[in-house]
């Protein structure tokens, strides 16, 4: 009696933890539409998973429902207030959403989103992530409501540190965007000869095309690209 009472009781654990493993297998293969009903089914009797939290809050990134992807990250944060990548994507899912309302309203939520990043390097001095967003966000933002290029470059300066190829290339990025095409062609070289990844060869190529309008220069980069040892 006592055996049949153990499966039982068991057995809806049993249950749980396979829904949980099929949609996680889903989700990491990217499979979002068939993970989605079954994580959040999942949710339903494990409300503090942390990880289904945060698939449900990547997911709802991805098809780009930024109130959903908040609260999702929002929780995170409340149940995990110690981890840094909770706070970078609350950060990031706010900024994008911050894009589709009226500027006046944009305004009062750049605040919370800067303070998040922020936050995420607090809790994880060498987050990355969270420094690309900072350059970002300086560089796009007007200097009336925070926006600055030497914020940019003291968060490039300190990327630099932490991994030498995102330094360069974070610092390529902001001469390319203040238009020191030159400048920004010498970071990305730099990036080349430490890294030598396709990201910075494919930054160096399309400054070359788009920037420089010097499609032989891009091919050449490519050339590289494939024959590089």
């Amino acid at each position: 009696m006592k055996l049949l009472l153990s499966v039982f009781l068991i057995f809806p654990l049993l249950l749980c933890s396979q829904s949980f493993e099929k949609g996680e297998k889903l989700f990491v293969d990217g499979k979002f539409d068939q993970a989605q009903p079954i994580l959040e089914n999942y949710l339903k009797s494990n409300p503090s998973n942390l990880k289904t939290i945060e698939y449900l809050g990547d997911i709802s990134g991805y098809n780009k429902s930024w109130d959903k992807a908040i609260t999702y990250y929002k929780k995170l944060k409340t149940l995990k207030p110690t981890e840094a990548n909770y706070y970078y994507k609350y950060g990031g899912a706010l900024g994008m959403k911050s894009l589709e309302v009226n500027k006046f309203k944009a305004l009062g939520m750049i605040s919370e989103v800067r303070s998040s990043f922020e936050k995420a390097i607090a809790l994880n001095p060498k987050h990355i992530e969270a420094r690309w967003a900072l350059i970002e966000l300086n560089l796009k933002l007007p200097g009336i409501v925070g926006g600055s290029e030497s914020k940019a470059i003291k968060y490039s300066s300190e990327l630099r540190e932490i991994s030498p190829v995102d330094g360069y290339l974070s610092r390529g990025h902001i001469d390319e965007y203040f238009d020191r095409y030159n400048s920004a062609e010498q970071q990305y070289k730099r990036a080349i000869l430490i890294g030598g990844s396709k990201v910075c060869y494919q930054k160096l190529a399309d400054l070359y095309k788009n920037k420089m309008k010097q499609p032989d220069k891009a091919n050449k980069v490519w050339e590289d690209y494939k024959n590089r040892k």
